[in-house]
């Protein structure tokens, strides 16, 4: 009996080690979750504000005569898609983040068509409405490129502390897996081609 005494404390505290050690993980762990959830909601934050500025933008635009149609439609439709897609960053798969990039970017082709045929209408450049929406919406854009760098770093470390030992043992055991990141689109690497022709 006075021989189990000794491997009854070791247990213990061993134990004890075990229970503090996951424990101390799980709350990093949750930590670090949480800061991807808040990094995720900036980012969707600036998302939201650029969607709230292309109805009045479109608007502005309608009033110039003759405005292609076609390219405030496409916008419209573009803005409708991507406020259609919503992400739950805390299980977020990389397929559903590929999904609401694609769809962000094309609001990012629409607006750029829409502000690029905007230059053939000298009555529309000259409107100070349009000028401040225009600047509005540079500024969101580099807003939103910010969040999207900052989103990245955060599940960056989150995904060093799940994928790195002992916080690897511990991330599994707490059903803590790799987040996704945002990626560049498909040809970035490539530079526009330019033709003054």
């Amino acid at each position: 009996m006075r021989s189990l005494v000794p491997i009854a404390i070791f247990l213990i505290v061993v134990g004890g080690i075990a229970f503090l050690g996951s424990w101390s993980y799980q709350n990093k762990f949750v930590q670090l979750d949480e800061k991807v959830n808040q990094a995720f909601g900036d980012l969707q934050s600036d998302y939201q504000r650029r969607s709230d500025l292309i109805p009045n933008l479109v608007n502005t635009v309608k009033g110039a005569a003759n405005f292609e149609q076609e390219t405030l439609t496409s916008l419209t439709e573009a803005r409708a898609k991507a406020t259609s897609i919503t992400i739950d960053p805390s299980n977020a798969t990389a397929e559903q983040l590929q999904a609401f990039q694609e769809a962000q970017s094309g609001i990012s082709q629409s607006l750029g068509r829409l502000l690029m045929i905007s230059e053939n209408y000298p009555q529309l450049k000259a409107n100070e409405s349009f000028r401040d929406l225009q600047v509005q919406l540079e500024g969101t854009e580099n807003r939103i490129k910010v969040a999207r760098n900052r989103y990245n770093e955060t599940v960056s470390k989150y995904n060093v502390a799940v994928r790195t030992f002992p916080g690897n043992l511990f991330a599994g055991l707490f059903g803590f897996g790799r987040k996704p990141m945002f990626q560049a689109e498909e040809g970035a690497q490539n530079a526009p081609e330019v033709n003054f022709n």
